[in-house]
């Protein structure tokens, strides 16, 4: 989630979506966007609204932090990582 903007056709069925399970059924995102950029990158003001109002009330977060598990997992050096 959150990787590139969405397109129009992308936004229109992600509001269909969470429409649909709103208040009924749990739904799961996972992001290394942060959420206040998550508005940015639906694009469209409107539905982003509708769309965040929709996943975000009544929700539960979990933010993450800590070393990436791939390169705790990682045979590489400190040196050979990227970052």
């Amino acid at each position: 989630w959150g990787l590139e903007p969405l397109k129009a056709a992308q936004r229109n069925d992600l509001m269909e979506i969470m429409d649909d399970r709103h208040e009924s059924k749990s739904t799961t995102l996972i992001s290394q966007l942060p959420t206040e950029e998550w508005y940015q990158s639906i694009g469209d003001n409107t539905l982003a609204d509708a769309i965040l109002d929709r996943l975000m009330h009544n929700s539960h977060r979990i933010k993450m932090k800590g070393e990436s598990m791939r390169k705790i997992r990682s045979k590489l050096t400190d040196g050979e990582h990227l970052g």
